[in-house]
């Protein structure tokens, strides 16, 4: 099931089910947040073509980030394979919705990096997750761009800014709550126009540390609240992208999540 939140003809953020065949689909409206009320559909139909899809998911608490979780990604930044997972943390706000354009920052230099991801989104209040329990805390998955000021990873040590800068966690198009995430593709691309080339092509089944390992290690040290989002780490292909270019994250049996760069004014 596809669980969307979104606005059209001007509304406040609503949220649906995605159902269709592709270019046909239409959302199913739904009453409340579906994360803390039961599905409710209210009857309204909305299309998906006239509806503007946004963060599938607002975290009221936080967003956590998985690094060098992929062998290759480790070694083509040249650093080690941690032995249990690597965990960071960035702020709600930097959340932003599929199709959201990012303004670079000025003091982001030439290196901001493109990072496509499988996401995590928690259902409940839990702790102490055991990794055979971990599937009963998990509502979904969506797909992420953990956008990364690379050159200022080292210098500022924290990862405040190089992570967690308004705006460097698009997330979407949806919550795909029926995904099987052991073994699914994640591909990313990036261009001008329609000529988008292909930078990462990898699979979850190349984890270092898969979903049920993370969530374990996490909920030890911390509670995890509904709507808390786990960044799952990304492929090796990581680079830099440009002001007039645009990102596409494809992860199979969810869908894409676009962002398009702009320069500052």
């Amino acid at each position: 099931m596809r669980i969307a939140r979104f606005s059209s003809g001007g509304s406040d953020p609503r949220y649906g089910v995605v159902e269709g065949a592709p270019g046909e689909e239409e959302i199913l409206v739904v009453s409340g947040d579906p994360l803390f009320t039961p599905l409710n559909p209210t009857g309204e139909r909305v299309p998906l073509v006239d509806a503007r899809l946004l963060a599938p998911v607002i975290p009221r608490s936080k967003v956590l980030g998985i690094g060098r979780n992929y062998v290759a990604h480790a070694e083509e930044l040249g650093n080690e394979v941690p032995a249990e997972p690597l965990v960071f943390t960035v702020p709600n706000t930097s959340v932003a919705g599929p199709g959201d354009p990012l303004v670079i920052p000025a003091w982001a230099g030439e290196e901001l990096h493109y990072e496509g991801e499988l996401a995590v989104v928690i259902r409940r209040l839990c702790k102490d997750v055991p990794k055979e329990r971990v599937a009963e805390v998990v509502y979904g998955y969506t797909v992420a761009n953990d956008i990364t000021a690379r050159s200022l990873q080292g210098p500022d040590q924290q990862w405040w800014r190089a992570k967690g800068a308004d705006g460097f966690t698009p997330l979407g198009p949806w919550i795909e709550t029926d995904l099987d995430p052991a073994d699914v593709r994640i591909e990313t691309r990036v261009g001008t126009g329609e000529d988008l080339e292909v930078v990462q092509d990898g699979r979850t089944s190349l984890m270092v540390h898969d979903i049920a390992s993370i969530v374990a290690h996490v909920s030890s040290a911390m509670t995890l609240l509904p709507g808390d989002v786990i960044l799952t780490g990304t492929p090796a292909g990581v680079g830099p992208v440009r002001a007039g270019q645009r990102v596409e994250v494809e992860v199979e049996g969810i869908g894409v999540l676009s962002t398009t760069f702009t320069a500052p004014e």
